[in-house]
């Protein structure tokens, strides 16, 4: 594991790119850590030995674990980078299963295909982290297909 100055100024502006302008600063304190690759990229980013994020190798994008999503979810207002779900789905998501676009109520309009996105109640409470797999107009039409594979959910 490594503590670096300039690592942590990329995740952070990395994070500013992806959930918008102040996000890094939230999801990386100055005291993380960070594990590099062979080739000496960052791989996870760490606090303590916990893991914060993942940056994915094939495109550069931040996973998050759900503490990372638990603060970013408090940092971003209503509705940015979150898809809500029925009821119905609430005990399946939290537990780390698909969210299928027939349990989607609405979502940020801003958010695209393959985007890290925050799986929320009718209530806006937190229940996962995943990758959106469709675009906010198919998920709008269709009534059946999974929407966001969840990553992670609250419940273990």
């Amino acid at each position: 594991m490594v503590a670096d100055a300039n690592l942590l100024s990329q995740v952070r502006v990395m994070a500013d790119y992806q959930f918008g302008k102040g996000s890094g600063n939230v999801l990386f304190p100055d005291d993380v850590s960070f594990m590099l690759s062979r080739t000496k990229r960052v791989r996870q980013v760490l606090s303590g030995k916990s893991r914060i994020a993942t940056v994915r190798a094939k495109d550069g994008v931040l996973t998050l674990s759900i503490e990372a999503a638990s603060m970013l979810h408090s940092f971003l207002p209503f509705p940015r980078q979150r898809v809500v779900i029925c009821e119905d789905a609430v005990p399946f998501v939290s537990k780390g299963k698909t969210a299928f676009a027939k349990h989607v109520l609405e979502l940020d309009p801003e958010l695209r295909s393959g985007e890290e996105v925050l799986v929320v109640d009718e209530q806006d409470k937190l229940l996962a982290a995943g990758q959106l797999l469709l675009a906010v107009p198919e998920i709008i039409v269709m009534d059946s297909g999974a929407a966001v594979d969840v990553r992670v959910g609250i419940e273990k």
